[in-house]
């Protein structure tokens, strides 16, 4: 589980989920949950937008039924709208246009994957996660 400390406190890591089937979406948070992270749930880029705007989210995992360059470009928007840096990790899952078990650093901090398994997924978010700027 990733821990961010602020002000002698810990929290537990957030992550935005933005899944356009439901049952996927469900899935995943559920898994995310038992694995020690807080979820926030998306169905598109207005909802994630406007999630993304309130909750502040410490990485964005977007898996929508889109081609890599069209999510690409929903998570530049959701960025530029929600007021959120370069600093907070994007990774586009489930991208099609991929090998199983690849990932590809996209730029801007935003990286493409289809893990062959939910380990291969969990241990990228944490390795991304561990990136963060800590306050000590």
């Amino acid at each position: 589980m990733e821990q961010i400390v602020t002000n002698d406190r810990v929290r537990r890591s957030l992550i935005l989920v933005i899944e356009d089937v439901e049952e996927t979406r469900y899935g995943i948070e559920r898994l995310l949950t038992v694995s020690g992270y807080q979820i926030s749930t998306a169905r598109d880029e207005q909802e994630a937008i406007q999630r993304a705007s309130l909750d502040h989210p410490d990485l964005i995992l977007i898996s929508l039924g889109l081609d890599a360059e069209s999510i690409l470009l929903v998570a530049r928007r959701m960025r530029e709208h929600a007021g959120l840096g370069k600093e907070v990790p994007v990774v586009i899952f489930c991208v099609t246009s991929l090998g199983e078990g690849d990932e590809v650093a996209a730029g801007d901090n935003v990286y493409m994957t289809r893990p062959d398994n939910f380990d291969q997924l969990r241990a990228l978010l944490s390795r991304l996660l561990r990136k963060l700027p800590r306050a000590d």
